[in-house]
């Protein structure tokens, strides 16, 4: 995801002078695409995530496109006030890309979990929250938030995802993407967890279900509508993050099935509790344990279709 990341924001910023790129004394290896072609919109503050955020709030109301990046925690949770009041509050068009989201950074201990990122950025006014699913989802999310206005926050994995998707799909702003079209069990992921459910849907199929997977990198603005369809056509809706399930992609789903009439959907919501869990994990360490990897989410609706 981060190669698709700065391939999509160098084609951009040939095209636009006024796109710069902030990093907090992260990304070697990753950004110096950038920062060699266009040095004089380029800026590494040091290690000092709050100023970082005060310079893009300033570079973004005299009329720049300000991308400021690092991983996951740095970004948003050490620098939360500065994006609240310097950046949210006056609409400044800074789109703060964290990386390792969820346990990509996991075996680095607690200060790297990036877990409640989606959540709080969620609750921030006037932000997009966006986390693709893969390289291409990737690339649709960096086009389309460079052109919109106001404040974004992209959270992307670490390196060497899969392209889960063979073409591009339909990437509107808000909108949920189908990846594979279904009738009984419903799982939407966020995020790098795409492919956990659809290696789920296969097991499902071998136990005679038909199972649709949608992706739904947008948090917000959140496609409504389409989920509350869903809550009628489906027995089972199952939701999987790699964050806490407190103000994420479940609660969000379940507040929609809870306030509406006609719902006949069970809804199973997959996350990591908000507690403080193990401190060093592998991710593929955190999906077993949380329940989100590919058996576990397939047990887990296998279940519920049968409560149901």
């Amino acid at each position: 995801m981060r190669t698709a990341f700065i391939e999509s924001l160098c084609e951009a910023a040939a095209g636009d002078p006024n796109i710069w790129l902030l990093t907090g004394d992260l990304g070697y290896s990753v950004l110096e695409v950038f920062s060699q072609r266009f040095p004089d919109r380029y800026v590494n503050v040091g290690v000092a995530e709050q100023n970082m955020m005060g310079v893009a709030a300033g570079l973004a109301m005299s009329g720049k496109t300000v991308v400021a990046y690092s991983i996951v925690n740095f970004v948003t949770l050490r620098c939360l006030e500065q994006i609240r009041c310097d950046i949210c509050y006056h609409g400044a068009s800074v789109k703060i890309v964290g990386v390792g989201g969820g346990y990509a950074y996991g075996a680095l201990g607690h200060t790297h979990h990036g877990i409640e990122d989606l959540s709080v950025l969620g609750s921030m006014p006037g932000v997009d929250v966006v986390a693709p699913a893969d390289p291409i989802e990737t690339r649709l999310a960096v086009q389309t938030l460079l052109q919109r206005k106001g404040p974004a926050y992209l959270r992307l994995g670490k390196a060497g995802e899969p392209k889960v998707h063979q073409n591009s799909p339909a990437f509107g702003v808000g909108s949920i993407v189908p990846v594979r079209e279904g009738r009984d069990v419903l799982f939407i992921t966020t995020g790098g967890l795409l492919e956990e459910a659809l290696r789920a849907s296969q097991q499902l199929v071998a136990a005679g279900l038909d199972p649709a997977v949608w992706s739904n990198p947008w948090l917000r603005p959140f496609d409504v509508a389409r989920v509350t369809a869903a809550a009628k056509d489906f027995a089972v809706i199952v939701t999987a993050e790699e964050g806490v399930i407190t103000g994420g992609l479940g609660a969000r789903v379940a507040q929609i099935i809870s306030g509406m009439e006609g719902s006949r959907a069970r809804h199973i919501g997959v996350g990591v509790p908000p507690e403080v869990g193990p401190s060093a994990l592998s991710q593929k360490a955190a999906r077993a344990r949380f329940g989100l990897d590919a058996n576990a989410l397939a047990a887990q609706a296998l279940a519920a279709m049968k409560r149901s």
